[in-house]
């Protein structure tokens, strides 16, 4: 049959209109305008396992955690951030006979938030035994501060605000002091003797370079030592920002002499902690509950009920697929994939603070073992990749987004069920994880803390069973 341009937009708007009223066995139109009648699917054999995540290098971050959360499901998880500090300038001058009378270490708060801001927290900063410019790994098991006990500062008792601004007064030497309305910030002040020993009173020659100041000036660590309650993890921005009154920094009020006989100036100066400069790297820590474990260790026992995935280089699920039943009830035929989706139930069990992840990360193994793309999410990248030309053209078709209303994922998966049918690709591993509501990432990044309870696959299940499947809608094409 030969087709106008017209004829061609009429068809179109049909199969659209047509679509959006059928059920979900009915797939498209033909070129006639019948119908094409898709059969549904949704037995395929599927098994689960959960598994930890792989440490991940955690320098460069979009956010970096910071908290303690005791998760009564999981478990409780640590999270700490390492950080170099800056010189002010090439050459910086404290002036005549310099005396601190305060510092501070200012942390802004980025997006992501989980668990209780109602808590209190104590927050504990320690000054690093070594160099952070000359490691060569930064892992996010790699735990900064075991070689040391040395507290430079606290801040006890805390209740966090991410969301809310306030009001500093800035110090400017030889005229008025100013107020500044400033980003959310978490501020933890230090002693102000062991700064000006280990700062202040440093040879001036030290800061002729950054690198001989850090040399000297190892850099710090925070992590909260104690939190009521669940607690929770909290996440820290360390990007390059120009304002410095928003960036994190450590901060020195000191006085120094005058340029007058007995009188003195007050200074604040402010040594800039950047990741885009310095390095800067998270720590992570799991401790799990014993149902979590028993599927750690026994990763070959039969189907678990639940499985378990959690953000914070966490916990991810292993999915695999048989489809040597479909192939059976296909024997002799060549089948189209109309529509594949992987559709993820959750269990009803949840938490006040605790709330599903809100978007989970699909992915596979290619055969090195290297975490790709499925061909469904696997858009082209200009002078990085070509990319699977069937390929949906944005992430929110893909899917992964979290169904409050039904407690659902689902995931459109149909190119990547036609190849393992097909035998064109290999399942050397499928993966379910979280991350960040704001970016979909390959790698489990420590950039999101959320967590979900996954039901398991069941098969010839009722009808209206809450599970794990996968629906295929399929078509004999010969």
């Amino acid at each position: 049959m030969k087709f106008t341009k017209q004829d061609l937009l009429t068809m179109l708007i049909g199969l659209f209109l047509f679509s959006s009223c059928k059920d979900n066995n009915t797939i498209g139109l033909a070129p006639d305008g019948d119908a094409i009648s898709g059969d549904l699917y949704d037995n395929t054999t599927l098994t689960t396992r959960t598994q930890r995540e792989d440490a991940v290098a955690a320098s460069a971050l979009t956010r970096f955690p910071i908290g303690l959360m005791v998760d009564p499901v999981f478990g409780t998880s640590e999270a700490g951030v390492a950080m170099t500090v800056n010189i002010p300038s090439v050459g910086y001058r404290f002036g005549n006979n310099p005396i601190v009378d305060s510092a501070v270490l200012v942390l802004p708060y980025s997006t992501q938030f989980y668990g209780d801001s109602t808590a209190k927290y104590d927050f504990a900063v320690k000054q690093l035994t070594t160099d952070m410019s000359l490691e060569t790994s930064y892992l996010s098991s790699k735990e900064w501060f075991k070689n040391t006990s040395d507290v430079l500062g606290t801040n006890l008792d805390h209740q966090q605000r991410p969301t809310t601004s306030f009001k500093v007064t800035n110090i400017v030497t030889g005229k008025p002091d100013t107020a500044a309305t400033v980003a959310p910030q978490l501020r933890i002040r230090l002693n102000p003797t062991l700064i000006q020993n280990r700062i202040v009173k440093l040879d001036t020659n030290i800061y002729a370079r950054n690198d001989l100041f850090t040399s000297k000036f190892n850099g710090l660590y925070v992590n909260v030592t104690r939190a009521t309650g669940v607690g929770a993890i909290a996440f820290f921005n360390f990007d390059q920002i120009t304002d410095v009154n928003n960036g994190a920094k450590l901060q020195i009020y000191y006085r120094k002499d005058g340029t007058s006989p007995l009188t003195f100036d007050t200074v604040s100066v402010i040594f800039p902690i950047d990741k885009t400069t310095s390095p800067v790297s998270a720590y992570v820590k799991h401790t799990y509950t014993a149902d979590i474990n028993t599927q750690l260790n026994d990763p070959s026992a039969t189907q678990y009920p639940k499985t378990y995935i959690q953000g914070l280089t966490g916990l991810r699920n292993k999915i695999s697929f048989d489809f040597s039943e479909f192939k059976t009830l296909t024997a002799g035929s060549k089948v189209s994939v109309n529509k594949a989706e992987l559709v993820i139930d959750l269990s009803p069990e949840d938490d006040v603070y605790f709330k599903p992840a809100p978007r989970l990360r699909l992915y596979r193994y290619d055969a090195a073992g290297l975490a790709i793309n499925l061909p469904d999410n696997d858009r082209a990248v200009s002078g990085v990749s070509a990319g699977d030309p069937r390929a949906l053209p944005a992430q929110e078709l893909f899917g992964g987004y979290f169904d409050s209303v039904n407690r659902r994922y689902i995931f459109s998966i149909t190119a990547y069920v036609q190849d393992l049918i097909d035998g064109k690709k290999q399942d050397y591993g499928t993966f379910i994880a979280p991350t960040p509501s704001t970016e979909f990432t390959l790698s489990p990044w420590a950039a999101s803390a959320e967590r979900s309870i996954l039901l398991a696959p069941v098969r010839n299940a009722a009808a209206g069973t809450k599970r794990m499947k996968l629906n295929i809608f399929y078509t004999k094409v010969r």
